[in-house]
């Protein structure tokens, strides 16, 4: 019997219906989390895009900002696109002043690295472990990548434009992050990917 599981959209602001949408089309059941003990009662987490420091600043106001961190550490898979991929990584280039994240990826994310609203673009990028076809991908406000430790897996780059070869889409064990966003396309290989990881994780503990 294939396992269901409950995965979280962090609530507070973001593509949190597009998200909750490609997720149960993935085959999971979705929960918006905007509360500690929200989070408690999920198998996996979405972090949506939207804007990282006024996330950061919103997950201190809802008390979600050590919980979060608590439940990486025990091992809850968590997925970041856009500002989640911000979220989620060790160390931030551009931040605000004072910035924090959730951390968990060892990497280094450029906040605002593809520019503008008015700079966003989309483009198809090739991804480890979706299929053979490329994602056509949607970069808004878009971070990249600059840097990764030793344990994490580079699973796409960019492939056209003048940041041709920048790092796009990453996991790190049950954590998993992507520059654009998947919720805003009709393909929704990047959340089923995400949606077996969380039940591989499960079938562990």
């Amino acid at each position: 019997m294939t396992v269901v599981p409950t995965i979280g959209v962090l609530a507070l602001q973001g593509d949190v219906r597009e998200h909750a949408r490609a997720l149960e089309g993935a085959g999971a059941r979705t929960l918006p989390v905007r509360r500690p003990e929200e989070l408690e009662r999920v198998d996996g987490l979405v972090v949506p895009g939207g804007e990282s420091t006024t996330m950061w600043r919103l997950a201190r106001s809802f008390e979600l900002l050590e919980p979060v961190r608590k439940r990486i550490e025990a091992g809850l898979p968590v997925y970041g696109s856009c500002a989640g991929m911000i979220m989620l990584a060790d160390r931030i280039r551009d931040g605000a002043r004072g910035q924090e994240t959730f951390g968990g990826i060892d990497m280094t994310v450029r906040r605002n690295a593809f520019g503008r609203q008015v700079d966003s673009f989309e483009s198809d990028v090739r991804l480890t472990g979706v299929g053979e076809d490329p994602f056509h991908a949607v970069f808004i406000r878009a971070p990249w990548v600059e840097s990764v430790g030793d344990g994490v897996d580079v699973l796409g780059r960019a492939e056209s434009g003048p940041n041709i070869g920048r790092i796009v889409a990453v996991r790190q064990g049950r954590l998993m992050a992507t520059a654009f966003h998947p919720e805003l396309t009709g393909d929704h290989r990047v959340h089923h990917y995400f949606a077996d990881l969380v039940r591989r994780a499960m079938e562990e503990e």
